[in-house]
């Protein structure tokens, strides 16, 4: 499986933007699926994750209520819809599989930026 992620750019504070995770060479089915983020002189933050085919939604406490992480029906394509965003969301964002069935990620995609301005 390789991971495409997209949907970044530039949004004002309140705003709203979707990222999109598209698997070639597989699906996210049965597979731990995950959304995280880095800015700038911070640590990696899992974001949200989703496990075993819709089961298991978590998300960080910085984005709880904000954001949503969801599959497309042929679970190919994973989201994260960000709403109400804030400066502080302000990072790369990528997404992450694991194999079927595993707890870890293995897989990993290039990132997308996300640029909240004030």
């Amino acid at each position: 499986v390789q991971l495409q992620a997209s949907g970044g750019g530039l949004v004002q504070t309140g705003g709203s933007l979707k990222l999109s995770c598209a698997a070639s060479g597989g699906t996210f089915k049965s597979r731990l699926v995950g959304w995280f983020r880095q800015a700038v002189g911070k640590e990696r933050e899992n974001v949200a994750s989703i496990r075993w085919n819709n089961q298991n939604l978590r998300y960080a406490d910085s984005v709880k209520g904000r954001f949503a992480i969801s599959f497309d029906n042929a679970m190919n394509t994973v989201y994260l819809q960000m709403d109400n965003l804030k400066p502080e969301d302000t990072a790369l964002y990528y997404c992450a599989v694991g194999k079927q069935f595993s707890l870890e990620y293995s897989i990993w995609g290039q990132g997308t930026l996300v640029t909240v301005s004030s």
